[in-house]
């Protein structure tokens, strides 16, 4: 009976806390910053600016296919070049809208938004996570890292490691050589612009061995950055590398079959 009291006690005094907070601090739209019914959620304007993306998609790119083609089917870009990485999925497709949320998450300190997203990629990531054994951000320079001050990649890998119950590892890859920005580059510049920029972290090489590492990125646009972080991971003896990101770019019509 006690024990009873105890927790209706608690559950109330949390709302009490609750309504407080809303007040204090109304909940804002991820996206535009008006005011929504909840904290971490969309208005209704900006969720249908969203494009998720959702099956048929490539097995190993996860781009979407013009039409299904059945489980398990891969593109014919991966079957001609197959990428370090075992799987790749996306929440979203990077468009208009998905810059808008996700732009105010890096730059307007929108921290809140990490565990709305990594429910995202949880569920995107549903076919991963559960042979997974860490998650692992893709790293910034720390020139780029004291600018900012924070990795809004490490965030999101935080937040997903903790909802799937996975050993979070903010420190396994080491962004070593500082990089230009992707914006703009083909895809052969971006190959050519990360080539040798990560490393392994201190002490990585005993917990990477014979493991399934899944890598958190915000934006995926050539995979060149994923590339070569898996390529590390990789080499250095992972048993499989996936990548999980809230939006890629995804070419019009979708994969080629």
């Amino acid at each position: 009976m006690q024990t009873s009291r105890i927790m209706h006690w608690t559950a109330a005094a949390r709302r009490g806390l609750s309504r407080f907070a809303d007040i204090a601090l109304p909940p804002l739209c991820l996206g535009c910053g008006r005011g929504v019914s909840a904290h971490a959620a969309l208005c209704g304007d900006c969720w249908a600016g969203i494009d998720f993306i959702e099956r048929p998609f490539c097995a190993v790119t996860g781009i979407p296919f013009p039409y299904d083609a059945g489980d398990g089917a891969v593109s014919a870009a991966a079957v001609a070049y197959p990428p370090a990485y075992a799987r790749a999925r996306a929440a979203m497709r990077y468009s208009d809208g998905a810059a808008r949320i996700i732009h105010r998450f890096k730059y307007s300190d929108r921290m809140e938004a990490a565990p709305a997203f990594a429910r995202w990629l949880a569920r995107i990531g549903s076919d991963i996570l559960p042979q997974a054994d860490m998650v692992a951000p893709v790293p910034l320079h720390k020139r780029r890292l004291f600018s900012r001050r924070f990795n809004q990649s490490a965030e999101l890998a935080r937040a997903l490691a903790r909802n799937a119950g996975l050993a979070y590892q903010p420190e396994l890859l080491a962004r070593v050589r500082a990089t230009r920005p992707q914006v703009g580059l083909s895809g052969d510049q971006r190959r050519r612009n990360v080539a040798g920029a990560f490393r392994l972290g201190p002490g990585a090489q005993a917990l990477v061995r014979d493991r399934h590492v899944v890598l958190v990125d915000d934006v995926m646009t050539t995979g060149a950055t994923a590339e070569a972080c898996a390529k590390v991971l990789v080499q250095a003896g992972a048993a499989e590398v996936s990548v999980l990101c809230l939006a890629r770019v995804v070419p019009a019509g979708g994969a080629s079959i």
